[in-house]
């Protein structure tokens, strides 16, 4: 068996486990969780404020620790509706692109490599080599090189305003994907499928990702 072959039925395999470790426990518990979920949802939808606070304060420390993004976006979207949900994930993860690319820029290459790792890092450089800013619009969905892309963008000293235009857009596009998947399962009471929405857009960005470090992507250059 080739290594690209095996390594791909790895990912499957922890794939797989993710969801199995998801789903199962909603068939044989889903009553239970359905009014846990609840019960938050009410104690949450009386504490906007301060729910928005939390969740946008974890999305912007993203970059610093090992936050899980793409749930607690989708959780804004759940507890907070569609448009709250979608500008506080926005500006948390702004936030976190801004900080990121502060430390890449001051700090440079040693932090971002005891951040992220050299191979990381060392991937990413050859893939924004070869298609330049979209890098960063590919990476923003993708755990890791969303850190990656950010940091790189500070080391590289990509301008600012570019770099900023650029991760904020594509922030509202992935807050918005993930808040209406979180609202839409609030409001029918489908609260796997946030689970199972907020697992799916990292997995298709990393499809996509895969896709084009194949070949160069058309478009804005580096």
């Amino acid at each position: 068996m080739s290594q690209p072959h095996r390594h791909r039925l790895q990912w499957i395999a922890l794939v797989a486990l993710f969801l199995a470790l998801i789903i199962v426990p909603f068939m044989l518990y889903g009553d239970r969780v359905d009014a846990w979920t609840q019960g938050f949802l009410e104690s949450a939808g009386g504490h906007k404020a301060v729910t928005g606070l939390v969740l946008g304060g974890l999305l912007a420390s993203d970059i610093l620790f090992p936050i899980p993004s793409s749930i607690i976006s989708t959780g804004a979207g759940v507890t907070l509706g569609l448009v709250l949900g979608t500008l506080v994930s926005s500006l948390g993860m702004i936030v976190s692109c801004v900080l990121g690319y502060g430390l890449g820029a001051v700090c440079g290459r040693p932090l971002a490599v005891r951040m992220v790792g050299e191979s990381d890092l060392a991937r990413f450089e050859g893939l924004a080599a070869r298609i330049g800013t979209w890098s960063i619009i590919l990476a923003r969905p993708i755990p890791v090189l969303a850190e990656v892309s950010v940091l790189f963008a500070g080391i590289s000293r990509l301008p600012f305003t570019r770099f900023l235009l650029i991760s904020s857009l594509s922030n509202i596009g992935i807050s918005a994907v993930y808040a209406v998947i979180g609202a839409y399962s609030a409001s029918t009471n489908a609260f796997l499928l946030a689970f199972l929405g907020a697992l799916g857009l990292p997995g298709l960005g990393m499809l996509v990702l895969q896709r084009f470090r194949k070949g160069a992507l058309p478009g804005p250059a580096a």
